[in-house]
């Protein structure tokens, strides 16, 4: 036995744990650590209520959607009554459609809800993923090329016809379904990919590549792309760029906003933007392309991405431990910047009630025997297992030899690997399991991050509205957990039910406590229609009115996706 395990005696219990480890629900698939976790046994939304909040139901949108008709989801319009329709965008009609027809040539490239009957094909274009969000769109149009894009854009622009234009429709936020009657405008028939560059790295696709599709490809030249989410079986590449999507990889990849070499995009006045530049050095000039990366869709439509793809990590180990405070958190998350380096890879943080409602409502067993106030998952990716071995087990010799980290186990096999992480993954669905669930995606200054799970608890408890037993408190429990190498926090509040008190208690509160920190209130999820009323507790005034002007600018007739983000 290493030395390692000498220090580590939790992990040969890893083998007898991971026998029973997820038997009960939340398989994953053998591929990847991407899949979304589901189970028969999760029930969405509770049968009485909805929530009204701006909290999101899921971290990222996973690949099945939430067992709802379309026909129990309440109209926009309808849950947002104050907001209006613009009285100067024109209504379709039959002449309209007949250009779009004309233009885009297939019948597959156009749902028609103008001229016939086309509810039901209209449907999942209409409805969010979470089935929180309802349009009344009556015309889907899938153009193939970036030049059908901006003859769309003209058409619409010149006769005021709003847009919303819409990936793979996986977004928490309410970004992509319309509000009113916009045309969608769909990116899923543009979605081949155009090349890669082995040397360079540099992977340049049409925006409705599908991010799985998008990294299979890579994988097949040891590449890999640069982010990595739940629902990568149905998101584009496009709207990942368009949400500045966060992920997974973040922490060793950086964002979006840092990959991103280039971009062709399309105005509303059907102006093309031949930005696509495949160079990791380009000083000439405003770098435009950051306005279209995180801008929603707002000022204009991505229809290409040029993006840099590092090599794809030969070795990849994941350990799993439980610590006695948050504050032996921070001392093990510095740790590990220190001794991982280069090829730390993730540092997640899930408290201790996080785990044990993912034991509840899965009935899998967890990895540790003892219970600890907090656990942490850590992954490292590089190209050298040996030296990668090495430089794990030292770290943690370290941690556990100092008293920083209490009790741990190492994954020795993919499978194990993929265990471990289920413990982080899980918790989202797990959260939803016993009623519903208010969920907030938030970034905090890592020495505060913590504590607003601990106040949010008490609120809770001092409003009489929490109770881990009585039923006829609505808050089951209130927990955290996220990505500590980002500084993201995963704040939820699970419910038996969705209850008015509860919202109350929780909106605007959330959004102070966050902004007299200096934090975010969208960390990964943007602003869409949720989030949009409340820029103002993470954007001061100047901010807010610069941003305005730029979508002015861009999109004077404000067709792009309105009615959300500013």
């Amino acid at each position: 036995m290493s030395r390692l395990y000498r220090l580590l005696p939790a992990a040969r219990r890893l083998r007898i744990a991971n026998d029973t480890l997820q038997e009960a629900s939340f398989a994953r698939s053998s591929a990847a650590r991407i899949a979304a976790p589901t189970s028969p046994h999760i029930r969405w939304q509770h049968a009485q209520a909805e929530a009204t909040t701006s909290a999101a139901g899921a971290d990222h949108a996973p690949q099945e959607q939430p067992d709802r008709s379309q026909k129990q989801i309440k109209y926009t319009s309808e849950s947002y009554p104050n907001i209006q329709r613009d009285s100067r965008f024109k209504e379709l009609n039959s002449d309209d459609v007949k250009f779009f027809k004309d233009l885009l040539g297939s019948e597959s490239a156009v749902i028609d809800g103008v001229n016939q009957d086309a509810l039901s094909d209209l449907e999942g274009f209409n409805a969010d993923w979470m089935k929180k969000y309802r349009g009344k769109a009556k015309l889907v149009l899938k153009p193939d090329s970036t030049e059908q894009v901006s003859k769309i854009l003209k058409y619409c622009n010149d006769n005021l016809l709003a847009i919303n234009p819409q990936g793979g429709n996986t977004g928490l936020v309410g970004g992509s379904v319309p509000v009113f009657d916009e045309i969608i405008l769909n990116l899923s028939r543009m979605n081949k990919i155009r090349s890669f560059d082995d040397v360079a790295g540099v992977f340049v696709a049409d925006a409705g590549v599908i991010l799985e599709a998008a990294d299979n490809h890579l994988a097949e030249h040891g590449h890999i792309f640069p982010l990595d989410l739940g629902a990568k079986g149905s998101c584009q590449i496009g709207g990942n760029v368009a949400t500045n999507a966060g992920g997974l990889r973040l922490l060793r990849y950086g964002s979006m906003h840092g990959n991103i070499l280039g971009i062709e995009a399309v105005l509303p006045d059907g102006t093309i933007v031949d930005d696509l530049s495949k160079l990791r050095k380009n000083n000439t000039g405003y770098d435009l392309k950051q306005l279209f990366i995180g801008g929603e869709g707002t000022i204009g439509i991505i229809t290409a991405i040029s993006i840099l793809c590092p090599r794809r990590s030969q070795a990849v180990n994941v350990a799993y431990f439980g610590l006695e405070s948050y504050a032996k958190v921070q001392e093990a998350f510095k740790e590990a910047k220190h001794q991982l380096g280069e090829i730390l890879s993730a540092f997640e943080l899930m408290d201790h009630r996080s785990q044990a409602l993912y034991n509840k409502a899965t009935g899998a067993r967890l990895p540790l025997e003892a219970e600890h106030p907090f656990y942490c998952l850590i992954e490292t990716s590089g190209s050298n297992t040996d030296h990668d071995s090495e430089k794990l087990n030292a770290f943690l010799e370290h941690v556990m030899g100092e008293e920083i980290v209490s009790d741990g186990v190492v994954a020795e096999n993919e499978t194990q690997a993929q265990n471990l992480w289920q413990c982080r993954e899980g918790i989202s669905e797990a959260s939803q399991h016993f009623g519903g669930v208010y969920k907030y995606d938030l970034s905090i200054p890592l020495p505060e991050l913590y504590s607003l799970v601990d106040a949010c608890r008490d609120r809770m408890n001092e409003a009489g509205l929490l109770s881990a037993d009585d039923e006829s408190k609505p808050v089951l429990d209130v927990l955290g957990y996220g990505h500590m190498g980002d500084s993201n926090l995963h704040l939820n509040v699970s419910v038996r039910r969705y209850d008015k008190e509860v919202e109350k208690a929780l909106e605007p509160w959330v959004y102070e406590w966050v902004s007299k920190r200096s934090g975010s209130i969208s960390a990964e999820h943007g602003l869409g229609l949720a989030k949009k009323e409340f820029i103002g507790y993470s954007r001061s005034e100047t901010m807010v009115r610069l941003m305005k002007q730029i979508k002015q600018l861009y999109d004077p007739n404000g067709i792009m996706n309105p009615y959300k983000y500013i």
